[in-house]
């Protein structure tokens, strides 16, 4: 079981894909809806692994990821994107993110990056 911050400017999303890491058996330990308060939020939580959404208002998800990853290291964070996001995804994967999950979500294959992430 891995506890998981779950980063989405949209609380639909975040419900979601909370409901989805429960019946997958992970504990959400904190949800943030920007980027700020995303590396806060890493900050107090240490989670074993963030789902990170790319757009969000103020701070976005690459330069959060950048930020989280510049303190921590070995910070284990999942990009969500909506469709057609390839680009985006890319410069994710290029500031560390070490995976990434499409919206809508599928729990298959939420629960394939978690197990791969988590070994």
């Amino acid at each position: 079981m891995a506890g998981v911050l779950v980063v989405d400017d949209a609380k639909f999303m975040r419900m979601t894909l909370s409901d989805m890491l429960g019946n997958l058996k992970h504990e959400v330990v904190g949800e943030a809806e920007n980027g700020e308060e995303a590396v806060e939020r890493y900050r107090q939580l240490k989670p074993d692994v963030v789902t990170m959404d790319i757009t969000m208002p103020g701070m976005n998800g690459i330069e959060a990821s950048s930020k989280i990853l510049s303190e921590f290291p070995d910070a284990k964070i999942i990009v969500c994107s909506a469709m057609g996001q390839q680009k985006m995804v890319m410069e994710a994967i290029e500031a560390g993110a070490k995976d990434f999950v499409v919206k809508p979500f599928d729990e298959a294959r939420v629960d394939e990056a978690l197990r791969r992430l988590l070994g």
